[in-house]
């Protein structure tokens, strides 16, 4: 089992731990606010679900039918946990105005202020893991999941503070006033996971100082060559492809070509270890390309 698939896994026992103390923490309080709290926690648990299906299909290698590989799964299924976010927000809206109505005070237990905090330090650590772990290993999945989860975690800390406060002044409508911020930070997650679905799945390049570092790879690696130009690279997942034309004298022979090609290749892969990379030889008359780089 690769060590994205391990932790996709984690993540939802660890989901389904902090759903039955938030759950656990609603029914003892009777609060909107917790019980929107709770209400994002099944949220996590279906994306938890869906982010371990997207990263096991994408760890598939290509086939006939998918050459590039499967690794835009993520995207999509990032686009199906969008849309579970949005419906667990218009559910919160929904409790929002019953709590509203009633206007009365909760009694809040101690009990139940125990149950969310737990809660909340469970999700703030395995928060962490997923954002740096999803980074080391470009898992669009693991990562979103982990900034869905950061987003509970700031909403848990202000319900609680916000049930103080009601407690501590007597004013009914705080409840389902934070029951609405928990709302409108879930729409937010949701928003900002959508957009990195779709520019997943547009092929979005890599940022600026991945594409320097490519472009000085094949500068100096590329001894024996005149020149590159018409470099392109997209991201897909956690693979980068990447492709440009290698201009070559045009007496120098295939084999000897072909070295120039695999010692690049040998540099890249190493820096950029999920890398596809396509590289065109053109003899010297392609010389002078827009954007060329010299070697």
């Amino acid at each position: 089992m690769s060590t994205a698939i391990s932790i996709a896994w984690k993540s939802i026992i660890v989901a389904l731990v902090v759903l039955g103390f938030k759950v656990l923490a609603a029914w003892l309080s009777d609060s909107v606010a917790l019980y929107s709290d709770a209400i994002e926690s099944v949220i996590n648990v279906a994306t938890a679900i869906a982010a371990f299906v997207a990263i096991l299909i994408a760890s598939r290698p290509p086939d006939s039918n998918h050459p590039y590989g499967h690794e835009k799964a993520e995207y999509f299924v990032a686009m199906v946990e969008s849309v579970l976010i949005g419906a667990a927000a218009f559910a919160i809206f929904s409790q929002v105005w019953f709590s509203y109505t009633a206007r009365d005070v909760l009694d809040v237990p101690l009990e139940a202020f125990a149950a969310n905090i737990l809660a909340g330090v469970i999700n703030g650590a395995w928060c962490f893991v997923l954002i740096r772990k999803g980074r080391a290993m470009r898992s669009a999945a693991l990562e979103a999941d982990g900034w869905h989860l950061f987003s509970d975690v700031i909403s848990s800390v202000g319900v609680l503070a916000g049930i103080l406060a009601a407690k501590i002044t007597g004013i009914a409508i705080l409840d389902p006033l934070l029951a609405m911020l928990v709302a409108a930070n879930i729409l937010w997650s949701g928003w900002k996971l959508l957009k990195t679905s779709v520019s997943g799945l547009m092929d979005t390049a890599p940022d600026e100082k991945i594409i320097t570092s490519i472009r000085n790879t094949i500068a100096r690696e590329g001894d024996g060559a005149l020149e590159a130009h018409d470099l392109r690279a997209r991201l897909s997942g956690p693979v980068t492809f990447i492709e440009f034309h290698l201009v070559v004298d045009g007496n120098l022979s295939v084999n000897e070509a072909h070295k120039i090609c695999d010692r690049i290749e040998d540099r890249l892969l190493r820096e950029l270890p999920n890398s596809r990379i396509i590289i065109h030889v053109e003899p010297e008359y392609k010389a002078g390309e827009h954007d060329s780089i010299r070697i």
